[in-house]
């Protein structure tokens, strides 16, 4: 039996509000144009694409996602010391999904670079003139919202502060309720400070941070 599932927002505010395709079938996208801008390589088989880290659980549809295939979006990473600790900020996201780097997708024609600024500002409040960015190879995201038709890989852009006095000023902001800087000398340790704060990293962001955060200590 196969499994198919698209979130009702999808194709209710996602179609309205523009964020979503209104195409419900997938076999009339001009597919050609996609794969050729496409961050992973992904397939086509009979006019639906193919998740290339499937399978999902979900065979058919678009799950929490708007679009078919893949869906670009670029993550910053912010880290700095402070009081003899290392901190990354994350936001505690409004769809009770977790915590989570800021970050999201791409604008039409968008850097990732760009993209990752930008959404630092926009979720968080935080501006960094000047600031020395790294960005790192495409990824896959292995989210919840995910099926074997739609998927997310994100772009992630690292900055680190440096040590501080003071930690700079951040806000939750657009779709983030809480900006914090949370401790994070390990991976186990951002996990318990979370847990103080009564909150978990999303799912998707949880093998990135673990493996950013094992690289840098």
């Amino acid at each position: 039996m196969i499994r198919d599932y698209t979130h009702p927002d999808v194709l209710g505010k996602g179609v309205q509000e523009g964020w979503a395709d209104p195409c419900t079938d997938p076999a009339q996208i001009d597919w050609a144009a996609r794969q050729s801008v496409a961050a992973i390589a992904f397939a086509v088989v009979g006019g639906r694409p193919v998740n290339p880290f499937a399978p999902t659980g979900i065979q058919r549809g678009r799950g929490e996602l708007g679009h078919w295939g893949e869906g670009q979006a670029a993550d910053a990473v912010v880290t700095l010391s402070f009081a003899g600790s290392r901190r990354v900020l994350l936001i505690e996201r409004d769809d009770d999904h977790g915590w989570v780097l800021p970050g999201g997708f791409l604008e039409a024609g968008e850097e990732p670079l760009s993209a990752a600024i930008r959404e630092l500002a926009e979720e968080s409040g935080l501006i960094l003139p000047g600031a020395r960015w790294r960005v790192l190879p495409a990824r896959y995201v292995p989210g919840p919202r995910a099926t074997d038709e739609a998927w997310m890989v994100t772009t992630p852009a690292t900055v680190d502060l440096g040590q501080v006095a003071q930690l700079p000023r951040v806000r939750g902001a657009d779709d983030a309720k809480t900006a914090a800087w949370v401790r994070a000398d390990t991976y186990a340790s951002l996990v318990v400070d979370l847990g103080r704060r009564q909150g978990q990293v999303f799912r998707a962001h949880r093998t990135l941070l673990a493996e950013l955060l094992g690289r840098s200590r």
